[in-house]
């Protein structure tokens, strides 16, 4: 018998898991490098089962530090927060327009993104937002009646550098 890991037969969620896990433990660069790390784990994946998976759990490529790109996945459980400077990169990058009226913002993106932004924004905590609803390329933000839409409109146009 040998050391070696038997290579693995995960379920979709399993491996799911797995590839989340490995993505915000160390920068991936590429789907190539990720069949490699799972194959390090044991768990045999083509680089069209990675492609799959990354699709499903809404992983995006991010720039790293020094320039580089790497795989991110946005959707960190709830009681995490995103630093203010990770809210600022996200809404520069992905935010084309911001509106108001009354308690409500409107904030459009590329088509696709506003999962990206609604995610990062609810882990945000920012004061006065009561919750967000995201579309295709549009997030409807509902405002505290005592803060006002306007206040939270200027807040985020200012992180999306509008």
């Amino acid at each position: 018998m040998t050391d070696t890991k038997e290579p693995s037969k995960l379920g979709k969620t399993q491996r799911q898991h797995l590839v989340a896990r490995l993505i915000e433990s160390q920068a991936i660069a590429n789907q190539q490098a990720l069949v490699d790390l799972l194959s390090s784990e044991g768990v045999v994946a083509t680089q069209a089962t990675v492609s799959r998976d990354l699709e499903d759990l809404g992983a995006i490529k991010v720039r790293m530090p020094g320039g580089e790109s790497a795989y991110a996945i946005p959707a960190l459980p709830k009681e995490q927060r995103a630093p203010e400077d990770h809210l600022r990169r996200v809404f520069g990058d992905w935010v084309v327009e911001v509106a108001t009226s009354d308690n409500l913002v409107v904030i459009r993106t590329p088509p696709g993104s506003a999962h990206v932004v609604a995610s990062a924004l609810d882990r945000s905590g920012l004061a006065g937002i009561l919750g967000t609803v995201a579309g295709d390329d549009t997030i409807l933000i509902v405002v505290a009646s005592d803060v006002g839409g306007a206040t939270i409109a200027a807040q985020l146009s200012d992180l999306a550098g509008l």
